[in-house]
Protein backbone atom coordinates (compact mmCIF):
# COMPACT_ATOMS: atom_id res chain seq x y z
CA UNK A 1 0.00 0.00 0.00
CA UNK A 2 2.87 2.49 0.91
CA UNK A 3 4.52 2.03 -2.82
CA UNK A 4 0.93 2.51 -4.52
CA UNK A 5 0.56 5.70 -2.39
CA UNK A 6 3.94 6.88 -3.11
CA UNK A 7 3.67 5.82 -7.04
CA UNK A 8 0.41 7.53 -7.40
CA UNK A 9 1.36 10.21 -5.22
CA UNK A 10 1.55 13.27 -8.11
CA UNK A 11 -1.62 12.12 -9.56
CA UNK A 12 -3.32 12.86 -6.79
CA UNK A 13 -1.65 16.18 -5.61
CA UNK A 14 -2.34 17.55 -9.11
CA UNK A 15 -6.02 16.07 -8.89
CA UNK A 16 -6.60 17.62 -5.14
CA UNK A 17 -5.19 20.99 -6.77
CA UNK A 18 -6.88 21.40 -9.57
CA UNK A 19 -10.31 20.31 -7.88
CA UNK A 20 -9.07 23.21 -5.50
CA UNK A 21 -8.35 25.45 -8.41
CA UNK A 22 -11.48 24.74 -10.09
CA UNK A 23 -13.52 25.76 -7.19
CA UNK A 24 -11.82 28.86 -6.58
CA UNK A 25 -11.92 29.98 -10.28
CA UNK A 26 -15.73 29.42 -10.60
CA UNK A 27 -16.69 30.95 -6.76
CA UNK A 28 -14.50 33.94 -8.12
CA UNK A 29 -16.58 34.95 -10.90
CA UNK A 30 -19.60 33.41 -9.82
CA UNK A 31 -19.56 36.68 -8.02
CA UNK A 32 -19.24 38.46 -10.76
CA UNK A 33 -22.89 39.28 -12.80
CA UNK A 34 -22.72 39.64 -16.66
CA UNK A 35 -23.56 42.78 -18.08
CA UNK A 36 -25.82 40.73 -20.64
CA UNK A 37 -28.28 39.94 -17.23
CA UNK A 38 -28.95 36.34 -19.14
CA UNK A 39 -29.10 33.40 -17.07
CA UNK A 40 -26.58 29.93 -17.81
CA UNK A 41 -29.80 28.61 -19.24
CA UNK A 42 -30.88 31.62 -21.29
CA UNK A 43 -27.61 31.76 -22.71
CA UNK A 44 -27.43 27.86 -23.52
CA UNK A 45 -31.05 28.13 -25.69
CA UNK A 46 -29.83 31.11 -27.40
CA UNK A 47 -26.86 29.23 -28.73
CA UNK A 48 -28.44 26.44 -29.57
CA UNK A 49 -31.18 28.34 -31.14
CA UNK A 50 -28.22 30.14 -33.20
CA UNK A 51 -26.78 26.81 -34.12
CA UNK A 52 -30.44 25.53 -35.49
CA UNK A 53 -31.08 23.20 -32.33
CA UNK A 54 -34.14 24.28 -30.49
CA UNK A 55 -35.03 20.37 -29.87
CA UNK A 56 -32.17 20.07 -27.06
CA UNK A 57 -33.78 19.72 -23.66
CA UNK A 58 -32.39 21.87 -21.23
CA UNK A 59 -33.04 20.52 -17.45
CA UNK A 60 -31.80 21.65 -13.80
CA UNK A 61 -29.65 19.17 -11.94
CA UNK A 62 -28.61 19.12 -7.97
CA UNK A 63 -24.82 19.19 -7.24
CA UNK A 64 -22.00 21.47 -7.68
CA UNK A 65 -21.05 21.87 -10.80
CA UNK A 66 -22.67 18.65 -12.00
CA UNK A 67 -23.20 20.08 -15.28
CA UNK A 68 -23.16 17.96 -18.32
CA UNK A 69 -25.01 17.18 -22.02
CA UNK A 70 -26.22 13.84 -22.57
CA UNK A 71 -25.88 12.40 -26.32
CA UNK A 72 -28.44 9.67 -24.94
CA UNK A 73 -31.08 11.91 -25.12
CA UNK A 74 -29.97 15.31 -26.14
CA UNK A 75 -30.05 16.71 -22.83
CA UNK A 76 -27.96 19.19 -21.24
CA UNK A 77 -28.22 19.65 -17.37
CA UNK A 78 -27.07 22.39 -15.50
CA UNK A 79 -26.20 22.30 -12.36
CA UNK A 80 -28.74 24.97 -10.50
CA UNK A 81 -25.69 27.49 -9.91
CA UNK A 82 -25.16 27.12 -13.46
CA UNK A 83 -29.12 27.21 -14.47
CA UNK A 84 -30.17 29.99 -12.10
CA UNK A 85 -27.05 32.11 -12.03
CA UNK A 86 -26.85 35.28 -13.78
CA UNK A 87 -22.81 35.43 -13.43
CA UNK A 88 -19.50 35.05 -15.46
CA UNK A 89 -19.08 31.55 -14.15
CA UNK A 90 -22.30 30.09 -14.83
CA UNK A 91 -22.08 31.63 -18.33
CA UNK A 92 -18.76 30.27 -19.20
CA UNK A 93 -20.22 26.41 -17.74
CA UNK A 94 -23.43 26.38 -20.05
CA UNK A 95 -21.74 27.66 -23.07
CA UNK A 96 -19.42 24.85 -22.59
CA UNK A 97 -21.66 22.37 -22.15
CA UNK A 98 -23.64 23.68 -25.09
CA UNK A 99 -20.49 22.91 -26.84
CA UNK A 100 -21.17 19.41 -25.99
CA UNK A 101 -24.49 19.61 -27.68
CA UNK A 102 -22.72 21.03 -31.19
CA UNK A 103 -20.06 18.36 -30.90
CA UNK A 104 -22.80 15.42 -30.87
CA UNK A 105 -24.36 17.74 -34.08
CA UNK A 106 -21.47 17.71 -35.79
CA UNK A 107 -20.91 14.12 -35.24
CA UNK A 108 -17.36 15.16 -33.63
CA UNK A 109 -15.18 12.07 -33.41
CA UNK A 110 -13.69 11.66 -30.08
CA UNK A 111 -17.28 12.73 -28.77
CA UNK A 112 -18.80 9.86 -30.94
CA UNK A 113 -15.92 7.46 -29.72
CA UNK A 114 -16.30 8.31 -26.07
CA UNK A 115 -19.63 7.69 -26.04
CA UNK A 116 -19.32 3.92 -27.79
CA UNK A 117 -16.64 2.93 -24.74
CA UNK A 118 -18.39 4.36 -21.72
CA UNK A 119 -20.57 1.15 -21.46
CA UNK A 120 -17.50 -0.85 -21.05
CA UNK A 121 -15.29 1.38 -19.38
CA UNK A 122 -18.32 1.49 -16.61
CA UNK A 123 -18.93 -2.14 -16.72
CA UNK A 124 -15.08 -2.70 -16.34
CA UNK A 125 -14.42 -0.01 -13.60
CA UNK A 126 -17.03 -1.64 -11.45
CA UNK A 127 -15.44 -4.83 -11.89
CA UNK A 128 -11.41 -4.18 -11.46
CA UNK A 129 -12.16 -4.05 -7.58
CA UNK A 130 -12.96 -7.51 -7.74
CA UNK A 131 -10.54 -9.12 -10.23
CA UNK A 132 -7.90 -6.83 -8.88
CA UNK A 133 -8.45 -9.03 -5.29
CA UNK A 134 -8.64 -12.18 -7.40
CA UNK A 135 -4.99 -11.35 -8.61
CA UNK A 136 -3.88 -10.63 -4.86
CA UNK A 137 -5.54 -14.22 -3.37
CA UNK A 138 -4.27 -15.95 -6.60
CA UNK A 139 -0.91 -15.16 -6.54
CA UNK A 140 -0.69 -13.17 -9.77
CA UNK A 141 1.77 -10.99 -9.04
CA UNK A 142 4.96 -11.34 -11.26
CA UNK A 143 3.34 -14.32 -13.05
CA UNK A 144 1.50 -12.68 -16.14
CA UNK A 145 -1.23 -15.06 -17.07
CA UNK A 146 -5.10 -14.10 -18.12
CA UNK A 147 -6.21 -12.63 -15.13
CA UNK A 148 -3.39 -9.93 -14.89
CA UNK A 149 -4.33 -9.34 -18.78
CA UNK A 150 -7.72 -8.41 -17.94
CA UNK A 151 -7.04 -6.26 -15.17
CA UNK A 152 -4.33 -3.87 -17.44
CA UNK A 153 -6.49 -4.31 -20.65
CA UNK A 154 -8.99 -2.81 -18.05
CA UNK A 155 -6.88 0.02 -16.86
CA UNK A 156 -6.02 0.66 -20.22
CA UNK A 157 -9.74 1.27 -21.51
CA UNK A 158 -9.78 3.64 -18.68
CA UNK A 159 -6.14 5.28 -19.73
CA UNK A 160 -7.72 5.62 -23.67
CA UNK A 161 -11.41 7.12 -21.83
CA UNK A 162 -9.32 9.69 -20.12
CA UNK A 163 -6.98 10.71 -23.05
CA UNK A 164 -10.02 11.05 -25.46
CA UNK A 165 -11.91 13.29 -23.27
CA UNK A 166 -8.72 15.78 -23.35
CA UNK A 167 -9.69 16.83 -26.69
CA UNK A 168 -13.33 16.28 -26.35
CA UNK A 169 -13.38 18.94 -23.41
CA UNK A 170 -10.72 21.31 -24.73
CA UNK A 171 -12.78 21.14 -27.87
CA UNK A 172 -16.01 21.84 -26.19
CA UNK A 173 -14.35 24.58 -24.37
CA UNK A 174 -13.22 26.18 -28.20
CA UNK A 175 -16.59 26.32 -29.45
CA UNK A 176 -17.79 28.21 -26.22
CA UNK A 177 -15.84 30.55 -26.20
CA UNK A 178 -16.26 31.47 -29.97
CA UNK A 179 -20.09 31.20 -29.49
CA UNK A 180 -20.01 33.69 -26.47
CA UNK A 181 -17.69 35.88 -28.54
CA UNK A 182 -19.19 35.63 -32.06
CA UNK A 183 -22.67 36.24 -30.45
CA UNK A 184 -21.91 38.74 -28.48
CA UNK A 185 -23.21 37.08 -25.01
CA UNK A 186 -20.00 38.55 -23.45
CA UNK A 187 -17.72 41.49 -23.43
CA UNK A 188 -13.80 41.46 -23.76
CA UNK A 189 -13.42 41.45 -20.34
CA UNK A 190 -15.76 39.41 -19.60
CA UNK A 191 -14.81 37.16 -22.10
CA UNK A 192 -11.29 36.83 -20.21
CA UNK A 193 -13.40 35.53 -16.96
CA UNK A 194 -15.06 32.63 -18.68
CA UNK A 195 -11.60 31.52 -20.30
CA UNK A 196 -10.63 31.82 -17.18
CA UNK A 197 -12.99 29.31 -15.40
CA UNK A 198 -12.73 27.02 -18.46
CA UNK A 199 -9.74 26.10 -18.04
CA UNK A 200 -9.14 25.49 -14.27
CA UNK A 201 -11.80 23.02 -14.76
CA UNK A 202 -9.55 21.49 -17.97
CA UNK A 203 -6.90 20.83 -15.54
CA UNK A 204 -9.51 18.31 -13.61
CA UNK A 205 -9.22 15.94 -17.01
CA UNK A 206 -5.56 16.82 -16.95
CA UNK A 207 -5.17 15.21 -13.62
CA UNK A 208 -7.66 12.24 -14.13
CA UNK A 209 -5.68 11.06 -17.00
CA UNK A 210 -2.11 11.14 -15.31
CA UNK A 211 -3.72 9.30 -12.64
CA UNK A 212 -5.18 6.97 -15.46
CA UNK A 213 -1.90 6.57 -16.75
CA UNK A 214 -0.25 6.57 -13.64
CA UNK A 215 -2.79 3.71 -12.35
CA UNK A 216 -1.81 1.36 -15.00
CA UNK A 217 1.38 1.38 -15.19
CA UNK A 218 2.03 0.86 -11.33
CA UNK A 219 -0.64 -2.54 -11.79
CA UNK A 220 1.12 -3.90 -14.78
CA UNK A 221 4.80 -3.28 -13.18
CA UNK A 222 3.08 -5.33 -10.17
CA UNK A 223 1.87 -8.04 -12.18
CA UNK A 224 3.79 -8.70 -14.59
CA UNK A 225 7.17 -8.59 -12.39
CA UNK A 226 8.24 -4.74 -11.63
CA UNK A 227 8.51 -5.25 -8.05
CA UNK A 228 5.45 -6.32 -4.81
CA UNK A 229 3.42 -3.33 -2.90
CA UNK A 230 5.48 -4.35 0.50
Amino acid sequence: MLVYLVFMAPALLIALWAQMRVKSTFAEFARVGSRSGLTGAEVARLLLRARGLPDVQIERSKGFLSDHYDPRTRTLRLSEATHDSRSVAAIGVAAHETGHALQHADGYTPLQFRSTVVPAVSLGSKALPFLVLLAVLGGAFHSGGLLAWLVVSILGMVVLFSLVTLPVEYNASARALALLENGGVLTVDEMGAARKVLDAAALTYVAAAIAAVLEMAYWAMLLFGGGRDD
